[in-house]
């Protein structure tokens, strides 16, 4: 199944609001928005993909649990970048004090911020192009490290503020640096 994108701008602009009310209004979509106005309908991911991504959050939820220094998030989580996209990372941590720094209606709609440390997990029927793309976006918008792990291609991209993407090839270890202290993933 193809990621769909339609492009909604010739006849309406979408509010964060609307958008909001559009996918609680279809819950059963994966819907994502670009800086553009485009609306993307995410297909869902097969049993592999979806324990891979399950093992990640997992591992991200341990580790942060025993660090107590941010709040962990889903796939089914939608920020609001500040270039206004709608973006839905396969796992995402934010810094505490950040999380905290929102309102309260903030927290309960879709955050509008950029999380600290996002995690894309390529699966089967991804093109790597538009993740790439979706990672630059991030650490355009203030993103301080994000992994797409890409088991088709055996490798995983490092994506870092300010920084040159660094290519790793799988099996590695991967550090959370100093954004997610004492965190390490073997990939």
């Amino acid at each position: 199944m193809n990621t769909v994108v339609l492009n909604l701008e010739p006849i309406a602009h979408l509010t964060d609001e609307q958008f909001y009310q559009l996918c609680i209004a279809n819950r059963d979509l994966s819907l994502e928005m670009s800086a553009a106005g485009e609306l993307i309908i995410v297909p869902p991911v097969g049993g592999e993909s979806g324990n891979q991504e399950a093992g990640l959050i997992t591992d991200l939820e341990i580790w942060n649990r025993q660090a107590k220094l941010g709040k962990v998030f889903s796939s089914s989580t939608i920020f609001i970048l500040p270039n206004g996209a709608k973006r839905s990372p396969d796992a995402a941590w934010v810094k505490l004090e950040r999380w905290e720094a929102l309102t309260l209606e903030q927290r309960k709609k879709f955050p509008p911020l950029v999380p600290d440390f996002v995690i894309e997990l390529r699966s089967e029927t991804d093109r790597l192009a538009p993740i790439q793309s979706k990672m630059q976006e991030y650490v355009e918008n203030g993103l301080r490290l994000g992994w797409l792990i890409n088991p088709q291609d055996q490798q995983v991209e490092i994506y870092r503020l300010e920084q040159a993407v660094e290519v790793m090839q799988i099996p590695a270890i991967l550090s959370g640096e100093d954004i997610l202290p004492g965190f390490e993933l073997q990939i």
